[in-house]
């Protein structure tokens, strides 16, 4: 009982911790501020963390593990999906994590690219996994060129193409609520027919045209 209230307690910073980053950036974030939101002392918040980088490194590992651990699982598949069908649920994944993220894309832009202390270590961990899974995607995506299937293309640059064509509409959540009043829809249809538009982008972009 007892682990068990100490872990809500962790939780309830981690998440207090992640809305204040988010909203307020690094700079801005105050840990008074974050322990308030947490319902929890100052002094307990210090006790499990220590620190304002400490927990904010903390926030940014978890989401590079969840975000690694959705693709890359998408990118494994299940039996007899084909690589093509892989990919595209690797992109649907990673999208579906920015629709749950919608303040990450610009909060990676503001605060983490900006700061290398932070940005290395977690590009260098991205790079470290995704290359294995980037060099097998390259070789079974080159056997399906060589058999007149795929249109060629380097697997790096479908990766970039699949990030670009996620984040980008989602930097700015707010404008995606404009659209959809101006064009007679909600956020969720809106949402919903962006991610059918990358999946026939994705497919278009790969298969040869008959």
């Amino acid at each position: 009982m007892a682990e068990s209230k100490e872990k809500n307690k962790e939780q309830a910073i981690l998440e207090a911790a992640e809305q204040e980053f988010m909203e307020k950036g690094y700079a801005g974030a105050k840990t008074v501020r974050i322990a308030e939101r947490a319902g929890v002392t100052h002094a307990m918040l210090h006790y499990y963390y220590r620190s304002k980088q400490n927990l904010f490194e903390k926030i940014l590992n978890d989401k590079v593990h969840l975000i690694l651990e959705s693709v890359l699982t998408a990118f494994e598949g299940s039996e007899g999906d084909t690589l093509l069908d892989r990919i595209v649920n690797g992109a649907l994944a990673h999208f579906d994590f920015m629709v749950r993220n919608p303040l990450l894309p610009r909060f990676v832009i503001n605060e983490v690219a900006n700061n290398a202390k932070f940005l290395n270590p977690i590009a260098e961990r991205i790079m470290h996994v995704g290359n294995g899974v980037i060099k097998r995607i390259q070789i079974e995506y080159d056997q399906h060129v060589a058999r007149g299937e795929y249109q060629p293309a380097e697997a790096v640059q479908l990766v970039l193409d699949v990030v670009s064509l996620n984040a980008f509409p989602l930097l700015i959540p707010e404008v995606l609520d404009i659209l959809a009043r101006n064009f007679g829809t909600d956020r969720d249809t809106l949402i919903a027919n962006r991610k059918a538009e990358i999946e026939k982008t994705i497919r278009a972009r790969v298969l040869v045209k008959q």
